[in-house]
């Protein structure tokens, strides 16, 4: 899909051409190279306080025995009885850290109070899938089991993110539900990254700013190692899951010049056809991550008003009781 100046949103098109011209890189080795360096980056911020939050950290076991960072974030002041999202960072599952993603735990914490965890899961620069969405899945179940220290409602857990992360939450509510070990009352997958296959017409040769094809492919690979191009399971890629019965309600939007619109669309209705509520709008004139890379432009202000009232809505009306014979 070939992406020209005027199809972008005016406000939008000074930041995307300015972040499209500092993360640039002409072939997948730089790409790579890029990751890594972002990662060096990133991580100087770890452990960063957000203002205006409660913040801590917490590690967590693994499944191997190993140590998983997750940091906690609450509003200010006593809670209890409170919803618990999951809040998966971005980053084409290549970099990124939770600290990055402070404005998201904000915008929803003061929506409606609620606790935030989010875990500093392995990227696929440290290891292929499934080490991500182990990490995920792991701290979902830790949440669960401890629900009643962190002040959340065990029959309200949610899971949310975006781009990358909304991807890993695509698939760690398809994880989630055939293990039924842990119930999700509701999911968030904003403009998720779900299809390697890269065959919709708008993930064809798009170089729209911030995430093009080439970003892609090369993200996908990376990710997927030795999986790339073979079968890959829906659990590594949602798109390709042919069952999506009983996966909790859903919110989710795209712009509409990026590569993963049509991939998101279809995923939308195919979740509707399997009786899934779902709340869905398409952003004219939105290259990826628009509303982060300007989220004052009146479009960012529209998409975080969209999903924050479904969230809202959400906290009053989705619960979904936990097993009690599993873990």
């Amino acid at each position: 899909m070939k992406v020209t100046t005027d199809m972008i949103d005016k406000q939008l098109r000074f930041r995307g051409k300015l972040f499209d011209s500092l993360m640039k890189s002409k072939n997948e080795q730089k790409w790579q190279k890029a990751m890594y360096k972002l990662k060096k980056r990133s991580d100087r911020s770890a452990g960063k306080n957000i203002e205006g939050l409660h913040c801590s950290e917490e590690w967590i076991t693994r499944r191997d025995g190993s140590k998983l960072r997750i940091r906690i974030y609450k509003p200010l002041g006593d809670t209890s009885q409170i919803p618990g999202v999951l809040w998966i960072h971005g980053g084409g599952y290549a970099m990124g850290i939770p600290e990055m993603f402070g404005e998201a735990y904000k915008r929803l914490i003061h929506a409606s109070p609620c606790v935030v965890v989010a875990p500093d899961y392995r990227l696929s620069i440290e290891a292929p899938y499934p080490a991500a969405l182990d990490d995920c899945y792991d701290t979902l179940l830790w949440m669960k089991s401890h629900a009643k220290e962190l002040g959340i409602r065990e029959d309200q857990l949610m899971v949310g993110g975006e781009s990358a992360g909304g991807g890993l939450t695509a698939a760690l509510t398809l994880y989630a539900r055939d293990r039924e070990e842990v119930s999700i009352a509701f999911q968030m997958p904003i403009y998720p990254m779900i299809d390697d296959r890269m065959d919709t017409d708008s993930a064809k040769s798009n170089h729209a700013p911030i995430w093009n094809s080439d970003y892609n492919l090369w993200a996908w690979k990376l990710y997927l190692g030795e999986l790339y191009g073979g079968d890959v399971p829906p659990y590594a890629a949602a798109a390709r899951a042919t069952d999506y019965s009983n996966l909790p309600p859903t919110v989710t939007f795209v712009g509409d010049i990026e590569p993963f619109r049509d991939e998101t669309i279809q995923y939308v209705e195919n979740l509707r056809s399997a009786g899934v509520p779902v709340e869905f709008k398409m952003f004219q004139g939105c290259y990826h991550g628009f509303d982060i890379i300007h989220p004052k432009a009146q479009v960012s202000r529209e998409a975080h008003s969209f999903y924050i009232n479904a969230f809202k809505y959400a906290v009053k009306h989705y619960f979904a009781k936990q097993p009690t014979d599993r873990v």
